[in-house]
């Protein structure tokens, strides 16, 4: 038995959103506690699952309520380095009137880009049943060598290893992308065709795609699963819920194992993860406001 169903590494911040507009009539941010490793993890532990996190911020206002967060929500933080000599990095989030979104980091350089290989907890890694990470550890070269030394320790222990987005450089088990996503790195504006291009040139079991308003898919084998959105006229805001669904599917991954999924399990593993992630775009922020299983399994029998 392992300690840890997931561990991740990556980014850890604030997403500053639009949160109106003061009597002035200036833009109010809230600072929501952020990042998509962590995100995910968040919604993990909402399922019961205990993860950990590696990674690094700075010794500011911003790194320690980030790391007093992550503790709030249960996610083990003996591999988040708070640095004295680094700053913590934010993002500004501008949402549209048609829900796209666009982002302006302060990043350079982040305390999450400093994260360096020594500074990596192997063992942590080995006690770990999934190790997952995203695009923005793979962007610069400290965190992307970091980065590197946890993935083949995490081969070397026989842990899964997921990935959210695409910088491929290697066989992966699991990859969530989005529908742009696909597009971009394919070239190709067909979903399907796009997802055959990547499992022609590299050797991935399960991809899962979300398509935002029109649902998700899910590509294992020889089997293509679609799942319907929940869509919500209480919709406030999108960031998180792309972390939320891949949460939600590594729940379903951790419970069912990745070799003998099904149409059936892999129908409703997009169900409640297109829930899971529906809930998440009705409130602000996505790390605390993570839902519980019982809300979401509660939410589909609404709209059933």
């Amino acid at each position: 038995m392992k300690k840890f169903d997931v561990t991740a590494l990556g980014e850890l911040l604030i997403d500053f959103t639009d949160n109106g507009k003061s009597a002035q009539g200036n833009t109010l941010f809230e600072a929501n506690p952020g990042g998509a490793p962590c995100n995910v993890l968040a919604m993990l532990n909402k399922c019961g699952h205990p993860t950990a996190f590696i990674g690094k911020v700075g010794k500011d206002i911003f790194g320690l309520k980030l790391k007093s967060t992550l503790e709030e929500v249960g996610i083990n933080t003996s591999n988040l380095i708070v640095d004295e000599n680094a700053r913590t990095t934010l993002a500004f989030v501008q949402t549209f009137e048609d829900g796209d979104r666009d982002f302006s980091f302060f990043r350079n350089p982040g305390a999450d880009m400093l994260l360096t290989a020594q500074e990596v907890d192997e063992e942590l890694i080995r006690d770990s049943r999934i190790f997952h990470f995203g695009t923005l550890s793979m962007t610069h070269d400290g965190v992307r060598e970091a980065t590197k030394r946890a993935i083949a320790v995490a081969k070397e222990s026989g842990a899964v290893i997921s990935f959210d987005t695409l910088s491929l450089h290697d066989a992966l088990p699991i990859l969530k992308i989005s529908d742009n996503e696909i597009q971009w790195f394919t070239g190709e504006e067909d979903f399907d065709a796009g997802i055959a291009k990547l499992r022609k040139e590299y050797d991935i079991p399960l991809i899962l795609l979300s398509m935002g308003r029109d649902g998700s898919r899910a590509y294992y084998k020889d089997l293509k699963v679609e799942a319907a959105p929940f869509l919500q006229e209480s919709t406030i805001e999108t960031t998180g819920a792309g972390d939320t669904f891949g949460g939600s599917c590594l729940h379903y991954i951790l419970k069912y194992g990745l070799d003998d999924l099904d149409e059936s399990r892999l129908k409703e593993m997009l169900t409640f993860a297109n829930a899971a992630a529906s809930i998440v775009t009705t409130r602000k922020g996505a790390l605390r406001v993570m839902p519980e299983i019982e809300e979401v399994e509660s939410f589909i029998q609404s709209r059933n």
